[in-house]
């Protein structure tokens, strides 16, 4: 399904929603303001160490707009869940694995165009394809390099976090976490694959520049073909660093600032353990979920990792990217 048609499902499912207001530019509401370009609404926390069909609501991944205007939220113990896009309300959850039925440490989602979901895990790495009822239907190949050591270059739980489809809907996008063994320090690797009839073939690898003790959770394409991109990092005893960058494949992945989250209005937000703003916690999905003239909804949410000191928690921003087209 276009990128514009799943962000118009989405968008009037919540447009019901009260905290989010008729956008206008992202400043506009100066008490919620994290910087010139981002805003958030709200945030939430009512999934957070809760249970659904027996199953952790929990651990997410990856966030993305279903066919029908719900979130599927990807959860890395190889969870699928469908989520009222209003409420947060679980309504479905679908199990997946690898060929031999094994758990997937599956961090990154994309919906197709046909309503199929690809799936990246950083356990080999991989992308699968999945149909709508969890069966495997291709697995895309992967460079030799991107592999875990010692197959490959790839470092353990550091592979492909980010996946994104361009609004081409023919060029799909996998970002690594960190950088790969023999190179630099600040340089995650990006590969991209272009479509060809049903299948997914390799195409041109891209390189991007890390803030110092980064790595990036995830990556999603704007309508216009640039790239929001997420930068993680952690503390012991001080908390998560989160910015948010604004990228263009086609001018050398040059950044742009749009914010540093410890910025924002805690908005009476609290946390479990040391954070520099208690808004924080481990985001690390990441989807739009509408627009309007110059301004993206974005959604965020915090993989909570099963952990008592962390929290699953969504983020409502607005983020403006002029020029947008």
């Amino acid at each position: 399904m276009p990128l514009r048609t799943q962000l118009a499902l989405l968008t009037a499912g919540l447009a019901a929603a009260t905290c989010l207001t008729a956008a206008g530019p992202a400043q506009a509401s100066t008490s919620h303001a994290c910087s010139p370009s981002v805003s958030i609404d709200r945030f939430s926390d009512a999934l957070d160490k809760t249970t659904y069909e027996n199953t952790v609501v929990g651990n997410f991944s990856a966030l993305a707009v279903d066919r029908d205007g719900s979130l599927a939220a990807l959860s890395d113990r190889s969870s699928l869940f469908r989520l009222d896009a209003r409420t947060l309300k679980p309504r479905s959850v679908l199990p997946l694995s690898d060929e031999n039925g094994a758990a997937l440490d599956s961090e990154g989602l994309v919906v197709d165009r046909d309503g199929t979901y690809l799936v990246s895990s950083e356990t080999e790495p991989s992308v699968r394809r999945y149909s709508r009822t969890g069966e495997i239907l291709d697995r895309l190949p992967v460079p030799d390099d991107l592999r875990v050591a010692p197959a490959g270059r790839g470092r353990p739980n550091g592979t492909f976090e980010g996946l994104t489809l361009l609004p081409d809907g023919r060029t799909l996008v996998a970002s690594m976490e960190y950088p790969l063994s023999g190179d630099p320090a600040d340089t995650v690797r990006l590969q991209t694959w272009k479509r060809h009839g049903s299948h997914f073939r390799l195409g041109v690898q891209y390189t991007y520049g890390t803030d110092p003790g980064l790595g990036v959770p995830e990556i999603r394409a704007t309508p216009d073909g640039r790239l929001l991109v997420l930068e993680r990092g952690f503390t012991a005893g001080v908390g998560n660093t989160v910015r948010l960058y604004l990228a263009d494949p086609r001018n050398g992945m040059r950044k742009t600032l749009l914010t540093d989250l410890v910025t924002c209005p805690t908005l009476g937000a609290t946390a479990k353990q040391p954070q520099p703003n208690p808004l924080l916690d481990n985001i690390e999905a990441m989807t739009i979920t509408g627009r309007t003239k110059n301004t993206l909804r974005v959604l965020l949410a915090s993989d909570d990792n099963e952990n008592p000191a962390q929290t699953t928690r969504f983020y409502y921003l607005r983020v403006r990217t002029t020029p947008f087209f």
